[in-house]
């Protein structure tokens, strides 16, 4: 009752000052969508200082209590707690990568030190560890489902990684630490989407766009500056140039693992995770690194041919040699020769619209949904739209919200968050999730759709596959529900939707041209399909380096002195070629410095394993096998991190992984 109380108060004091802040309520809109109508920036910051003191008196009243600690009056308390923090940080983060004015941007600045704090104050409290500890060392005394075990274990892991066991002085330094990095990274970021915008406005496309602008630029030298330019993003002695932030950050992480005990960060990130160690990564990134080198230079061989098919039309000067500005463009002109396969032809019959509604039928075949377009409901921005997903049997699934299109506040690349988690309250109610997808697709036209690539529809469907994972949980708890599983397994729900994306049944549900309404020709599929491992030597290459040059960082014990000169000699060591660039170079890798996959980029790797030998008992199956289908969502979709991630694997596939399937896939 006292908890209740003093929340309470907190709250009413709160309301009586700033009656109007949406924030302080839950929403009373459809589904428990966000008020973006009532929410203005002069609400986030006190709305955020009042859901840190309501959630520190929860805190304390959970210490104060007089009872034995239980699993209900420590584990389930501390899962109830922060009701308005929650809604207020769901928003403010997720608004703030997908359209960040630059005052939203000061606000979170202000705000980031103030969570790190709270943070810190919650996971380095001794008598509120104490509890913990007792609970945790009595585990299997205690009758606890499976789904609470890891919901405690998580809660006590928590507390250990944050120095709960250090001394005075080391868990001050440790607090130091945490703020700092917090700001460092949030200061990446914004100085990142700076230089997007830069290039954007340089070139007149979006970073989403230079791919696809890569392969149909004839003009070698406008290639080649364009190349430049984009691979030199954060590395031009500017004002948002990042390799300082680099070199801060690391050495903070590296006296973080120490503090900790661990030789490196990446000792220190990969404990819990399901590759155990950076050694277990390191050989695995190398057991693909190798023969995708080899595949990559096969590759060259094509299309140094059709260079030199340019050099003997006298396009080209005597000695030309592919470069890595060529790259895209001259392995188009192969797709092209080889395979009669032009991306001009496929776009039309690839309408924005048409995929995701293909991704949307595809779910109701797999497992059951149904989708309802939401009229009238509040968005964060024009572009954002929003659909209702049920069961088979009509009871709530979630929302799914959709932004696709770029804009100079948005920052680049794809991603799924939630602004509402899935869970089942003191009272038994099941919250259902409220989830977005957002992406970069080109912006449509006065005369012209949105149009996707094959890349882009990939995209599209393996972000959906992160979205199944929240909507569809069924979990208690919501530290472990949807995708709050460990970093290496998060990509094997997205990944595995990659795989129905362009199988002939699928296409011909939603692949139609935008301008006729004709269903793609089967001549264009069977195309496609010949082409699935066409230039995987260079896509996997540039990923395994990106993963490798991560795994490098944060397997230091010690601050290089120069960005260029240590990411140089990392891509010496792992035998990455001239022609190829890691995916990100340090200076851009918002993953691993100002995301949430240091010494885990890795993972995409790692879950494509998982994913395609999944999909092979499908293919094996029934793409489309519903009793398949069902076992996957049943063991997987729905379980977020309630159990053992291998464990959840082998309950679906019925046995252990084929670490061969990633290679097979690929071609490799």
């Amino acid at each position: 009752m006292k908890r209740i109380i003093t929340a309470f108060s907190i709250i009413m004091a709160a309301v009586s000052c700033n009656s109007i802040n949406p924030f302080l309520t839950e929403w009373d809109t459809p589904y428990g969508i966000p008020d973006f109508s009532q929410i203005k920036e002069k609400h986030y910051v006190p709305a955020v200082e009042v859901g840190i003191r309501q959630q520190q008196s929860e805190i304390d009243a959970i210490i104060a209590e007089s009872d034995a600690p239980t699993f209900e009056n420590v584990v389930e308390a501390y899962e109830r707690s922060g009701a308005i923090l929650d809604r207020v940080t769901s928003v403010l983060f997720n608004v703030s990568e997908s359209d960040a004015t630059e005052s939203l941007q000061k606000i979170v600045e202000q705000v980031l030190p103030m969570m790190s704090e709270h943070s810190d104050n919650i996971f380095m409290n001794p008598y509120f560890f104490a509890k913990v500890e007792t609970l945790y060392k009595d585990m299997e005394n205690l009758g606890l489902n499976r789904e609470q075990e890891m919901t405690l274990t998580k809660l006590y892991n928590a507390f250990v990684k944050n120095g709960v066991a250090l001394g005075e002085a080391e868990q001050a330094r440790m607090r130091e630490i945490n703020m700092e990095l917090s700001s460092l990274s949030n200061t990446f970021g914004n100085r990142l989407l700076a230089e997007n915008n830069a290039f954007a406005e340089e070139f007149g496309l979006s970073i989403s766009e230079y791919a696809g602008a890569m392969a149909a630029t004839e003009d070698r030298d406008l290639r080649e500056k364009m190349f430049k330019a984009y691979s030199s993003r954060g590395n031009n002695g500017n004002e948002n140039d990042t390799k300082e932030l680099i070199l801060k950050m690391m050495a903070l992480r590296i006296e973080k693992a120490k503090l900790l005990g661990y030789e490196n960060p990446a000792q220190m990130i990969l404990a819990d995770k399901m590759a155990g160690t950076p050694e277990a990564v390191d050989s695995f990134l190398a057991s693909i690194m190798e023969p995708a080198v080899e595949k990559a230079k096969a590759e060259i061989v094509d299309m140094q041919a059709v260079m030199d098919e340019d050099i003997k039309a006298g396009l080209l000067p005597e000695g030309s040699k592919i470069e890595a500005w060529d790259w895209a463009y001259y392995a188009e002109r192969v797709r092209k020769a080889k395979y009669a396969l032009d991306e001009e032809q496929t776009k039309p019959y690839f309408k924005m619209e048409n995929v995701r509604q293909g991704v949307f039928d595809l779910t109701t075949k797999l497992f059951g949904l149904q989708y309802e377009k939401l009229e009238d409901i509040p968005v964060y921005h024009p572009d954002v739209e929003g659909f209702k997903v049920t069961d088979a049997d009509g009871s709530l699934i979630g929302v799914i919200l959709t932004d696709y299109f770029p804009r100079s506040t948005k920052r680049g690349g794809a991603w799924m968050t939630n602004f509402v988690n899935q869970e089942i309250t003191a009272d038994g109610k099941d919250i259902r999730p409220v989830i977005v997808n957002v992406g970069n697709f080109a912006k449509p036209t006065a005369d012209k759709p949105s149009l996707l690539t094959l890349d882009q529809v990939e995209t599209l469907f393996h972000e959906y596959g992160h979205a199944l994972h929240g909507l569809l949980s069924q979990c208690t708890y919501k530290s472990v529900s949807g995708t709050s599983v460990a970093r290496d397994f998060v990509e094997l729900p997205s990944q595995i939707m990659e795989n129905w994306a362009f199988q002939k049944e699928v296409l011909a549900e939603y692949a139609r041209h935008y301008e006729t309404g004709e269903v793609i020709p089967d001549e264009l599929i069977g195309k496609i399909m010949a082409a699935e491992t066409f230039n995987q030597g260079f896509m996997t290459t540039e990923l395994a380096a990106a993963s490798i040059l991560d795994l490098k960082w944060h397997m230091l014990d010690t601050v290089p002195t120069d960005v260029e000169a240590f990411e140089a000699d990392a891509c010496l060591n792992m035998g990455l070629i001239d022609e190829i660039i890691p995916r990100y170079r340090s200076t851009y890798f918002a993953h691993i410095f100002s995301g949430g996959y240091s010494a885990g980029y890795y993972s995409y790797l790692w879950a494509e394993v998982l994913d395609k030998d999944a999909f092979e008992l499908f293919k094996e199956k029934g793409i489309l096998d519903k009793e398949t289908a069902m076992s996957f969502r049943r063991n997987v979709l729905e379980k977020g991190g309630s159990e053992e991630p291998m464990t959840l694997y082998r309950n679906f596939r019925g046995a252990d992984p084929d670490p061969a399937a990633l290679l097979r896939a690929r071609g490799l």
